[in-house]
């Protein structure tokens, strides 16, 4: 049997972001070093999912809330962009390459969550054609470079879930959210414009994404899916956002003290009317009290 390491490449580097290691780690350096960390350490942080152009001063808004002296494993949970996926999927990979250095992969962790019979593999084909949580990588190793050799991640590609699926994959990775030495990367852009327009909502622009961001910052899953069913929002990340909340109500069940804020929200472009569309973005952090 071989014992070969199977790696990812960073196939979105040169277009999404620059390939360049120097570069890559200059720009994060200088969207990190304009932010305060007033949330540490996040437990879970949820943070957008673009081209770095577009999104990379909003995520170091949560990137700046990880702790890496007490982080030991990061679970990275991004919506399925390309496959049609009703449950979640692990990669078959070992090891994700990223311009500033290799991520392992904790098949340790991989190995209980398999375990279990709630997932599916996805092929190498599309882990690299996905992005949602490659735009993760270089932050997270940036954040996380003062203890690069001391930790691992945990990938999870996360299907268009049916509310009970969010709660059950919640309560499973509940026990992990519990853990102080685990982080949770949701992965999310926050609004495409265009969709909350044609849903007849065009009165509402100003407060529509903030709404969505309070009911989020209430830690209820049920408002949540009462909101996206009401507006029709494409949050993409609603699945991963669903799951975090779900798992947030199960350890608050047990008495576990949590608070969720957004630090940053911002826009692709401005959005004015029907014809125009945009994306938007937020960053947050959940601490443990």
């Amino acid at each position: 049997m071989s014992n070969r390491v199977v790696c990812r490449e960073a196939s979105h580097a040169g277009s999404w972001y620059t390939a360049s290691g120097p570069q890559l780690n200059a720009q994060l350096e200088g969207w990190l070093s304009q932010v305060q960390s007033t949330k540490r350490p996040a437990r879970a942080i949820i943070a957008p999912h673009a081209g770095y152009t577009y999104c990379g001063s909003c995520a170091a808004h949560a990137y700046k809330q990880v702790d890496p002296s007490i982080t030991r494993r990061i679970f990275i949970l991004g919506p399925s962009h390309h496959v049609p996926l009703s449950r979640c999927a692990l990669s078959s990979v070992d090891i994700y390459r990223t311009p500033l250095y290799d991520l392992r992969i904790d098949q340790k962790i991989y190995g209980e969550l398999w375990k279990t019979g709630m997932f599916e593999r996805m092929s190498l084909q599309t882990d690299e054609d996905e992005h949602s949580i490659e735009m993760h990588l270089p932050y997270t190793a940036k954040a996380m470079e003062s203890h690069k050799d001391e930790f691992t991640i945990i990938p999870v590609l996360v299907g268009a879930l049916s509310e009970s699926k969010e709660q059950e994959f919640g309560k499973l990775f509940s026990k992990y959210l519990a853990d102080p030495s685990n982080l949770f990367v949701v992965s999310s852009d926050f609004c495409h414009w265009e969709s909350v327009l044609w849903n007849g909502f065009t009165n509402e622009l100003p407060s529509f994404p903030q709404r969505g961001m309070s009911i989020i910052e209430q830690l209820d899953p049920v408002s949540f899916s009462n909101y996206l069913k009401k507006y029709h929002n494409t949050i993409c990340g609603r699945h991963p956002i669903g799951v975090l909340l779900n798992a947030i109500t199960e350890l608050q069940k047990n008495g576990m003290n949590m608070s969720f804020s957004f630090l940053n929200y911002a826009q692709s472009s401005q959005c004015r009317n029907w014809q125009d569309s945009s994306v938007s973005y937020a960053a947050g952090a959940l601490t443990v009290h």
